[in-house]
């Protein structure tokens, strides 16, 4: 299991840029909807003496080590065990009323991935679990073992973008009951007949279509972004990190529709969409990692940041 030991074990994305674009500096109060290992947390935090955060996570192994890395600031912060989307019915529960900024770092973190009984990595032996929320019923193992061809074929496609869907599903249907990660990834490989060298591994796109559907998380992403931009304050900043095109698809295009105002065709006296414009966005094509921090931290690579300020 990956130790919190060392503050190297755990590189928080982009962030100088989100720093740079929330302003923790000014004070406020702030919210962290996927406050993992707390490695954004801390920096938020560590910013400004009058600054108060809540973090939320799904995950209750990392919210221990997120309140070990953020005890300095005692007092200052609270962390809650629920899944972001949830961001609205938080924020009535705390009697939060408006806040200066909100985060969201989508990708799964350093402690999920490195630890071979989560399932999260094809290049570790471990069970096919990949939960983030381990008091969730859904699991890996029960959608490989038991979810018909077409269904497996269906979610790799769709949520891996993987055009080899089919020959993949017929594979894991054949080889049951697969019950890890080594053999899963073993028999995705062989049934696309990867050979020689690959630029990424042949079920890297198969392994993240299982976590997006086990974990519920594209679904999830316009629902908790209305939530969060209710909760902004006027000139409030809402910054989201995505992984990968399906995430970033979902982050663009909901804060796009946020910031558009009345569609309804000229020459109508009175709107009837009711669409009202609450955002202004600030990045028109997404922040991305610099070489430098993608040459420390290889796993940033991937990183995109989208961020809109409430108006």
């Amino acid at each position: 299991m990956a130790s919190l030991e060392s503050e190297s074990i755990h590189l928080p994305v982009l962030l100088d840029e989100v720093l740079g674009f929330l302003q923790p500096e000014r004070g406020g109060f702030f919210i962290d909807a996927t406050v993992g290992l707390g490695g954004h947390a801390k920096a938020l935090l560590g910013a400004g003496e009058q600054s108060e955060l809540l973090g939320i996570d799904r995950d209750a192994e990392a919210l221990i080590r997120a309140n070990e890395r953020l005890a300095h600031f005692q007092g200052r912060y609270h962390l809650v065990h629920a899944n972001f989307s949830e961001i609205g019915d938080i924020a009535v529960q705390k009697r939060i009323e408006s806040c200066q900024g909100i985060l969201a770092d989508l990708g799964v973190s350093s402690l999920q991935f490195d630890s071979s009984d989560r399932g999260f990595s094809f290049q570790r032996e471990g069970p096919l679990d990949m939960r983030m929320d381990r008091e969730a019923e859904l699991t890996a193992g029960e959608v490989v073992n038991h979810y018909s061809e077409r269904d497996l074929a269906n979610l790799i496609f769709n949520y891996g973008e993987e055009h080899r869907s089919r020959s993949i599903a017929r594979a894991i249907v054949a080889s049951r009951p697969i019950h890890s990660t080594k053999v899963l990834a073993e028999v995705v490989a062989r049934a696309v007949h990867a050979r020689g060298y690959q630029r990424i591994h042949p079920a890297t796109r198969t392994f993240q279509a299982l976590r997006i559907f086990v974990n519920n998380e594209l679904s999830r992403i316009p629902m908790f972004i209305w939530s969060a931009v209710g909760l902004l304050c006027s000139g409030g900043r809402l910054a989201i990190i995505s992984f990968h095109s399906l995430e970033d698809r979902a982050v663009k295009e909901t804060l796009r529709s946020l910031s558009q105002a009345c569609t309804c065709p000229p020459g109508i006296s009175q709107c009837q969409c009711g669409q009202k414009k609450l955002l202004k966005l600030l990045t028109k094509k997404p922040a991305v990692p610099s070489e430098a921090e993608i040459s420390r931290n290889p796993r940033a690579r991937s990183a995109k940041l989208r961020v809109a300020e409430r108006i």
